[in-house]
C-alpha cells in the first residue's frame, strides 16, 4: 500500500499502527467502515474540519456514531461561532480529500479538539489519509502527536 502524508507522519514519529482498508462508499460515513471492519462505530473516529468566525480552521475528532454540538464547541474553544468547512475549503486547509481526511500530516498545523471520551478507548480507527483507509492506533498517540484540547461536545447521531 502506498504511503500517505498521514502514514509518513506516523512512521517518522515511531507510532505503532495497523492499516485497514475497506470499500469506500460516498456519503456512507463511519457506519460503512465499522461494518466492513467489524468494529464498534464509536471506535471509528471522524476527522471533521471546521472554521471559526474568523475563518480560522480547526479539527474536531469525534466518535463515528456521534455528532458535534458546534454551539458547545464554540463555547469550550472560546470562539463566537464554529461551523463545518465546505469540502473544498477543508481540502485546502488539510491537503486531504473529504472522506480521506486525517489529522496527521496536514498541509499546515491546525488546532485539534478531541471528544474527551475518545481518549478512554483501548484503540481507535482513524483515517489514514485517503478514502477507504483507516489506521488503528492507541488514543494516547493523538495526545502525544497533536496535543489536542479535550472537549465534551458529543451529541447522539
Amino acid at each position: 500500500m502506498a504511503d500517505t502524508p498521514a502514514t509518513v507522519f506516523l512512521k517518522s514519529r515511531g507510532v505503532a499502527y495497523t492499516e485497514h482498508e475497506y470499500e469506500y462508499v460516498e456519503h456512507g460515513g463511519t457506519r460503512v467502515s465499522s461494518v466492513s471492519l467489524n468494529v464498534p462505530e464509536s471506535e471509528v473516529v471522524k476527522t471533521l474540519v471546521m472554521e471559526d468566525e474568523n475563518r480560522k480552521p480547526l479539527i474536531v475528532l469525534m466518535h463515528g456514531d456521534r455528532k458535534v454540538s458546534t454551539k458547545n464547541l464554540a463555547r469550550q474553544a472560546g470562539r463566537k461561532r464554529i461551523e463545518p468547512c465546505k469540502p473544498e475549503v477543508a481540502q485546502r486547509h488539510t491537503g486531504y480529500q473529504v472522506g480521506g481526511t486525517s489529522p496527521f500530516g496536514t498541509r499546515k498545523p491546525i488546532p485539534v479538539f478531541v471528544e474527551r471520551s475518545i481518549l478512554e478507548l483501548a484503540s481507535i480507527y482513524i483515517n489514514g489519509g485517503r478514502r477507504g483507509f483507516l489506521v488503528r492506533i492507541h488514543p494516547a498517540e493523538i495526545v502525544r502527536l497533536l496535543n489536542p484540547i479535550p472537549v465534551d461536545v458529543a451529541l447522539e447521531d
